[in-house]
């Protein structure tokens, strides 16, 4: 009786396995999740230092959120409110003309309408976005008129903290599609 050889063993399916010490393309980390997945999460049992760390990145964005639709609601509050207070920030046109009251009313809606989208997480980035380049404007309009000064430094912090929140796009307590 003749015999045919066995087959040899399959080899093992190849998994995307990564060095020691490192992780593999398109996985998390431990106690991470993937990239574009949502936010950090530490593992039971993680030292404290990273709990802290996965509790930071998942809820700063919000604080940030929070605290810059805070910022703008108060100015776009005031503007509308006193409007005669703010004209002689606008460039180019009188103090005291209508079209400068007019152009602080208009900013000043843009504000409040920008702080309640900010604030109730309706398009965030987009929100956080049109905040930068108002701040952006104001820089500008302010150095412009009045040089380097303590206001358009602090303008130029809220301006970064716009830029940052433009950039996350998963933030909790945030509406999305």
């Amino acid at each position: 009786m003749s015999r045919t050889p066995a087959r040899p063993p399959a080899p093992p399916a190849r998994t995307s396995q990564a060095a020691p010490g490192k992780t593999a393309p398109g996985k998390a980390a431990p106690g991470k999740t993937a990239p574009g997945k949502g936010a950090a999460v530490a593992r039971p049992g993680a030292p404290l230092s990273e709990q802290a760390a996965a509790f930071a990145s998942e809820w700063s964005p919000v604080a940030g959120r929070i605290l810059l639709a805070l910022v703008l609601a108060w100015f776009g509050y005031h503007e509308l409110v006193q409007p005669g207070l703010w004209t002689g920030y606008v460039p180019v046109v009188a103090a005291t003309s209508s079209l400068a009251a007019a152009a602080v009313l208009a900013h000043g809606w843009v504000l409040l309408m920008l702080a309640v989208a900010l604030a109730a997480g309706i398009a965030t980035r987009l929100a956080a976005l049109l905040a930068a380049v108002v701040m952006l404007e104001i820089i500008i309009s302010l150095t412009v008129t009045a040089g380097l000064s303590d206001l358009t430094l602090r303008d130029v912090g809220v301006f970064g903290l716009a830029v940052c929140l433009a950039g996350i796009s998963n933030q909790r307590f945030a509406l999305r599609r």
